[in-house]
């Protein structure tokens, strides 16, 4: 794992054991993807640092639109009432693109009752480590990023929110809801709620997932090219005009099924080198072994010239979309029976 991701893990470590053992610091930057995971530790945070209703009197909120220094300083000079610690929250203000002077002079003598956390949500957390700015959030701060959860934490989690809702979950179905609705534990927390409002029984089946659960583009995508790969167009068509419907532009579809098309062909370069899933999660980055498990068994049903084909294909619709002025729609319904055309004239 790359040294990045270890120090990235470091911190978020040290701030699960900070709350722990009551001993939180004094300034913190909290960024990433996992907003599930980042809101649950900020409410641990108000929890731990504002007891009894003093929120109202002890938690000081500004937005990165009407940041100023000295606003900033003004709030930081609130003492606490009723508590021994003020919480201060920023949110979604760009550390590095205002007057860095003047918030550093602001951040170095930070009162110890204070604690104050950047936040980024709408915009993303860019950090420049040749400033002043870099060098002090290091030696006085906590930078948390708060990441898509491995596989085996998130299905620990889908396990037990299951069970909060007297359900229960085997390991491969809470696999294939990964891949279906993405593993961003905000969304899945919300199917999960939908799917235990729907199952029957104690245990959840498969097919009350696919009955409530509203999958992600990529899966609906999946189901697309292996309905191609065994024949059944009307049904691929019929994938692709759902998609259409539900007002997915024809460029982000384009994109979404060419990174497939990608996928594929490497996955049946793989099998034809005797390679197994593990390669193909390591050449696309994959989080779980699932998405590339299924991609190396639709790559069985194509033959390599076909994924070549296909790849080929893609990339001159989105050629054609991006510098013509022909119908994305008509475009992404040519190269889907394109593809089917191609997959009955090449041989296996």
């Amino acid at each position: 794992m790359p040294p990045k991701a270890k120090d990235d893990q470091a911190s978020f470590k040290a701030l699960k054991k900070a709350l722990a053992t009551d001993t939180l610091g004094q300034l913190y930057v909290f960024h990433g993807e996992e907003a599930y995971l980042r809101d649950f530790y900020l409410g641990e945070i108000r929890e731990k640092l504002l007891p009894d209703d003093t929120a109202e009197f002890n938690l000081h909120t500004l937005d990165g639109k009407q940041f100023d220094p000295k606003k900033l300083q003004a709030l930081v000079d609130c003492l606490p009432m009723m508590s021994s610690r003020t919480l201060v929250l920023v949110s979604d203000y760009d550390l590095f693109s205002g007057d860095k002077e003047a918030l550093c002079s602001v951040l170095e003598d930070l009162p110890e009752y204070i604690c104050l956390i950047f936040i980024y949500d709408l915009i993303a957390y860019k950090s420049d480590a040749r400033t002043k700015l870099a060098a002090l959030l290091k030696e006085k701060g906590c930078v948390v990023p708060f990441q898509r959860q491995r596989q085996g934490d998130l299905l620990d989690w889908i396990a037990r929110r299951f069970r909060a809702l007297d359900h229960d979950i085997d390991t491969e179905d809470a696999t294939y809801l990964i891949f279906l609705c993405g593993d961003l534990m905000h969304t899945l927390a919300s199917e999960i709620e939908k799917i235990g409002a729907y199952a029957t029984q104690r245990r959840v089946t498969r097919a009350e997932i696919d009955a409530v659960a509203t999958p992600q583009i990529n899966a609906v995508v999946f189901q697309m090219t292996d309905a191609i790969a065994v024949g059944q167009f009307d049904k691929a068509t019929a994938v692709l005009g759902d998609l259409l419907h539900m007002q997915e532009s024809p460029i982000k579809l384009l994109a979404v099924l060419g990174k497939q098309l990608r996928q594929l062909y490497s996955a049946r370069l793989a099998f034809e080198r005797g390679k197994n899933a593990s390669y193909l999660m390591q050449l696309w980055g994959m989080r779980s072994a699932y998405p590339a498990e299924k991609l190396m068994q639709s790559a069985r049903r194509f033959s390599l010239p076909w994924c070549r084909r296909a790849v080929t294909l893609a990339a001159q619709t989105d050629l054609a979309m991006k510098s013509t002025g022909a119908d994305g729609k008509e475009l992404l319904i040519t190269l889907l029976m394109a593809l089917s055309t191609a997959i009955q004239k090449t041989p296996a």
